[in-house]
């Protein structure tokens, strides 16, 4: 789940981010508990993004003052509205494809991972408001560069992520409303002006495919922004109203509702009157758990909207589901109009097949259905099944035309697994994610490789798995499987036993005070993870207190530790991603260059630093956007593909290993035990994914997560006695496996190697003992 949370902030906070970009004058102090209007209404968001500079130019601009009725009973206003819907356009991309042959040109009914992996599997994942680009060159401009394109495929890249790239936020009255959301909050089918336009996308698009790569979009299939859609479903206006889980709530039941604050258009429910509202029957009440609960600001999963005239002139005040924040209203996959349902599928059809995209990123699509549950217990509200048909739907439809999914599901890997079976082809991987980076903050694989080794036995293969650094969102730490499903499981655990409640506990615990606590510039985020760029995370595991206490003398080590992960991510089945923060070394913001961003609690701008990856423009200080350029330790990709010593010369060399020897579409059959604490050897057979080619080549990944050499010795069942051992980085034979099925090893501090094996000598088949050996005959006397 990709869900980016941004509160409101100060205007203090927010005028010092604009001296920084602008050179404004002194903010004036005032009382914090008498809020403006901008205050209430906007979240934190660069300059840039604020919403008296996305007016500036902006199509919407003539509307700023438009003296006409903004409400139901103007006509024009509503037709303004249905002009600019995502379903009004899903209908029109809906006939357009009807009854085309092109529609059942492909299989679509069951998720191929091994299929997805081999379209694009090396991913950059870029995030629109952190990208440096030349003056006046818009986010998709940039991306669609031949040179960026060639520099990718010199290292081994053959992916992009766009990230969400169309218009999101709200629209109120005349006026768009700037995203609350990292633009997750979609509203349009429209690309946003100001990371380009639809032309910029499809060239992006075709010059990805000279290159032998692809590009990948989002969609949002849980929710959408305050856009058209949903003023006009506040408004009655035909089956609007099914796109969402909206109740409209009697006048004589209105003394239920809190009033809406002025400025604002809702109020979140407190508990009690969600018991109430659910006890009259309005509404199914409390869900499984609040997702960025907040007191005061979101304690439940319900807000209710402010009296609205409808297009029949009847005032209705509604009740709305949002599992994320107020100004994402939920889809309603299960309504009579289907309505949600033509708009998400729309939404993906346009990615598809007007900009040119082969695959689509489902964001929060594990929140698909709700239902009540029985008296005094929370609605069922993950893992439904109607998330699983709804993903199998959606899934369905791009594979028909021709493209794959991947999800961001943070559930039980239980969840993954169903899910899986019918839906997206490939899910990000929150199994082992936190996992290798508690191994590498303690030194320590125990518990990475109790993440390997249930994953494997639950049915979750890594093939299926998007292996991803870096992104946007924090490191979370959840740990969902152990601490709700399995939270009363024991498990073995540091030579005794430990339930999964205790075991999710005292990760997070280590995790936070290692990367936090140890360290002042990565910051916990709510109670959902850590703030930090892998660099920082680095910097921290290696004792680093401060920023200024990372000198130029650190970064190699860094840059070992970091490829050491790429190795992990990348020498094992499935997709390996990375971002432009991995590739430059980015380190965190202070906290004071985004003091007014994170002011409300949402701690990971301080992750979400501007970078240059082609050194485009050197003396630039900021994105377009307004990001503050973070700390680069490891320079552009063209000054360190200069340096073979570089990371981005390693990460070349590492992912050749991976593309020649074919480990993306691998099978996993093995994690064995070690014998060092801070050992992890991954066993791979070479079979393309069919599991019946038994003889098929075997491969180990060994990697070293401790900054000290290590001595250790390998062993697996699966290994044959007396096959040779071979480095395929460096063509070395290093070792033979003895009849114990082991060979001995040394690892330098974070090293990781990608060994073969190759099959015994039939020489050496039978004991030197039991050997034939040849009789000569005595010569006679």
């Amino acid at each position: 789940m990709d869900e980016q949370a941004a509160h409101e902030t100060t205007a203090q906070g927010e005028r010092a981010l604009s001296e920084g970009a602008q050179g404004e004058q002194e903010p004036i102090e005032h009382d914090p508990a008498e809020i403006s209007y901008d205050e209430q209404r906007y979240p934190a968001r660069p300059r840039r993004l604020r919403p008296r500079d996305q007016m500036r130019g902006g199509s919407l601009r003539r509307f700023a003052s438009d003296p006409r009725t903004a409400n139901g009973t103007n006509p024009a206003y509503v037709e303004w509205l249905v002009r600019q819907s995502m379903l009004k356009d899903a209908d029109v991309l809906g006939r357009q494809l009807s009854g085309q042959p092109s529609m059942w040109r492909n299989p679509y009914a069951r998720p191929d991972a091994r299929r997805a992996i081999e379209t694009t599997d090396v991913w950059f994942t870029a995030y629109p408001i952190s990208l440096i680009t030349r003056p006046g060159e818009s986010f998709l401009q940039a991306l669609g560069e031949d040179a960026l394109w060639r520099t990718f495929e010199r290292i081994g890249i053959t992916g992009i992520h766009t990230g969400p790239v169309k218009r999101a936020g709200g629209i109120t009255d005349w006026q768009q409303t700037p995203s609350v959301d990292g633009h997750f909050d979609r509203i349009s089918t429209q690309i946003d002006p100001e990371f380009g336009d639809e032309t910029a996308f499809r060239r992006l698009a075709d010059v990805a495919e000279s290159h032998g790569g692809s590009v990948i979009d989002d969609i949002v299939p849980g929710h959408t922004g305050k856009g058209a859609d949903f003023r006009l479903a506040e408004m009655a206006y035909k089956d609007y109203p099914g796109i969402y889980h909206m109740v409209e709530i009697q006048p004589e039941d209105w003394n239920l509702l809190p009033d809406v604050p002025e400025g604002r258009d809702s109020i979140n429910l407190d508990a009690e009157r969600e018991r109430e509202l659910s006890a009259r029957g309005y509404i199914i009440g409390e869900l499984q758990r609040v997702i960025f609960y907040t007191p005061g600001v979101k304690e439940t999963n319900w807000s209710a909207t402010a009296p609205v005239t409808g297009t029949d002139g009847v005032e209705r005040r509604w009740v709305y589901l949002h599992y994320f924040k107020e100004g994402q209203p939920s889809i309603n996959w299960l309504d009579p109009t289907f309505a949600g349902m033509r708009l998400v599928i729309g939404d993906a059809l346009h990615s598809l097949g007007d900009l040119g995209t082969s695959a689509l990123r489902l964001d929060a699509n594990g929140f698909l259905g709700v239902e009540k549950s029985a008296e005094g217990l929370p609605a069922w509200s993950e893992g439904h099944p109607l998330s699983q048909a709804a993903n199998h739907i959606i899934a369905g439809m791009v594979r028909k035309v021709g493209g794959f999914t991947f999800q961001e599901l943070n559930l039980t890997m239980e969840d993954i697994r169903d899910t899986a079976a019918v839906g997206a082809d490939l899910s990000y991987d929150f199994v082992t994610r936190p996992a290798y980076h508690h191994a590498l903050a303690t030194a320590d694989t125990e518990f990475l490789r109790l993440a390997l080794t249930t994953s494997l036995e639950t049915g979750v293969e890594p093939a299926q798995l998007v292996h991803g650094m870096q992104n946007h969102d924090e490191l979370t730490y959840e740990l969902v499987h152990w601490a709700t499903t399995h939270r009363d499981d024991v498990y073995p655990f540091r030579h005794g036993e430990i339930s999964g409640h205790d075991l999710a506990a005292l990760i997070r615990a280590e995790l936070t005070e290692v990367l936090t606590v140890a360290a002042d510039y990565n910051l916990p985020f709510t109670q959902n993870g850590i703030a930090c760029t892998t660099a920082s995370l680095i910097a921290a595991t290696q004792g680093k207190p401060r920023l200024e206490d990372i000198t130029d003398a650190d970064v190699p080590g860094i840059r070992d530790a970091h490829l050491l992960l790429a190795k992990y991510n990348a020498w094992q089945p499935g997709v390996f991603a990375l971002s432009g923060w991995d590739l430059t070394g980015a380190l965190t913001l202070p906290a004071d260059d985004v003091r007014s961003l994170i002011a409300s609690g949402d701690t990971r701008w301080i992750e979400r630093g501007a970078h240059d990856l082609l050194d485009v423009a050197p003396e630039a200080t900021r994105s377009a956007a307004g990001m503050p350029r973070a700390r680069s330790l490891y320079g552009p990709l063209p000054t360190q593909l200069k340096d073979p010593r570089s990371f981005a010369s390693g990460l070349r060399s590492l992912l050749r290993v991976r593309r020649e020897h074919g480990i993306a579409t691998a099978s996993q059959i093995d994690v064995p035990s070690v014998g060092h604490p801070s050992m992890l050897v991954l066993v791979h057979r070479l079979d393309g994914g069919d599991r019946r080619i038994e003889d098929a080549p075997l491969q180990l990944t060994v990697l070293n997560f401790s900054g000290e050499s290590i001595d250790a010795t390998v062993r697996s069942e699966c290994l044959v006695p007396r096959s040779g051992v071979t480095d395929a980085e460096t063509g070395e034979a290093v070792a033979r496996v003895d009849d114990l099925q082991s060979f001995p090893l040394h690892l330098g501090p974070y090293q990781g190697r990608f060994f073969l094996l190759a099959d015994p000598d039939p020489e050496d088949d039978a004991h030197p003992v039991t050997r034939t050996m040849p009789i000569i005959p005595r010569a006679a006397g």
